[in-house]
Order: C-alpha cells, then structure tokens, then sequence
C-alpha cells in the first residue's frame, strides 16, 4: 500500500520535476548534457527538500487547442512588443493603470498559467495575485479608461478559456464555455453577500 502512494506520488509530481529540469537548463542556457544531469540533481534536491502539495491535474490534454494558445500567445508577444515599443518612443506619457481582473476557474493551475500568460505579454504584468477570490491585479501600459480597464479584463478572462481549453478539466471547460460569472460572484452568491 505504501509503495502505491509513492508511486502514484511521483507520477503526479513528474510534469513538475520535468518542468524543473527544463527551467535550469533555461537558465544556464544550455540544453547538454551536463546542464541535464546538474537539472536532475537540483529538482531532486526541490522536489525532496521543499514539500509542495501536488498540484491537481485535470487528466485532459486537448493538442488542437493547445496549438492554438501557443500561435494566440506568440501573435500576442510580437503585438504586445511592438505596442510598447511605440509608447517608448512616442513623445506623449505613458499613462499606466492597476488593473484588478477577477477570474472564472477556482484551480491554481490555471491561474498560474493565466497569471504567467499575461506577464509574458508585453504590456502588462501581473502584480498581486489573491488566491482565495481568484482575482490577479495587474499593471497594464496604455490604460487609462474604465474601457481600457474592461479590455484589460476581457484579455484576461480570454487567455484563461484558451488554457481551460487545452488543459482545464471538463468542469471548467463547461464552466469558461458558458462564460458563468466569476468565481468571486459565484462564491458571493452562495453566501448571499454583494461583490
């Protein structure tokens, strides 16, 4: 019975070493062998030293949509770079916002793609995350409308539906599919309390 639970442990904690091992060779910038064995050695060291709870995946993978969250986000990149790009050489100021954007999946996956998502697009950044509303605060170049603000959002709630897309579980795919109000509604209306 114990040699189950560290099995069925170490197959849901594999995409996280994997992930780890991937990351050090990014870092040293090398993807050789060396930099392969020292990434092993420290995600060992990570995964035994620092005990994290196991991050839940859904089990569902949908290629079709993750191919199109990966051409979305390199257009986004290339848009986002060239936007920023201009505000830096236009002579007018660049007004920034704080942008508080509520989310519609209670899974810290996907908030933590979403989150990493939109800090990679030029343009915005996220700031603060509250993990018990699901809600990330951003800064965002080029806002400075309530509009503005509302697009910022729109943004957010779009790169998380192309996420559920491709790796959320039936529930939240349902859930962003039916565009339901966000998490911090819902669990507000459970309770009866005004967001």
């Amino acid at each position: 019975m114990r040699t189950r639970f560290w099995v069925r442990r170490s197959w849901a904690q594999l995409p996280f070493f994997l992930w780890l091992v991937l990351l050090w060779m990014l870092l040293w910038g090398q993807l050789t062998w060396l930099a392969f064995v020292t990434g092993i050695a420290v995600a060992t060291y990570v995964t035994t030293a620092f005990r994290l709870p196991t991050a839940e995946l859904s089990g569902r993978f949908n290629p079709f949509w993750l191919l199109v969250f990966v051409v979305h986000f390199l257009a986004e990149l290339i848009v986002g770079a060239l936007q920023v790009a201009w505000q830096t050489i236009s002579p007018r100021p660049t007004a920034t916002s704080i942008v508080r954007a509520p989310l519609r999946i209670d899974d810290d996956l996907t908030m933590t793609h979403t989150s990493v998502a939109m800090s990679l697009v030029p343009g915005t950044a996220v700031i603060e995350a509250d993990r018990e509303n699901r809600v990330l605060y951003l800064h965002a170049l080029g806002v400075t409308t309530p509009a503005g603000a509302d697009r910022v959002r729109s943004e957010v709630l779009a790169w998380e539906m192309r996420i559920v897309r491709a790796l959320g579980s039936r529930d939240a795919y349902t859930t962003v599919r039916a565009k339901a109000p966000t998490y911090e509604k819902r669990r507000a209306a459970q309770w009866g309390v005004d967001v």
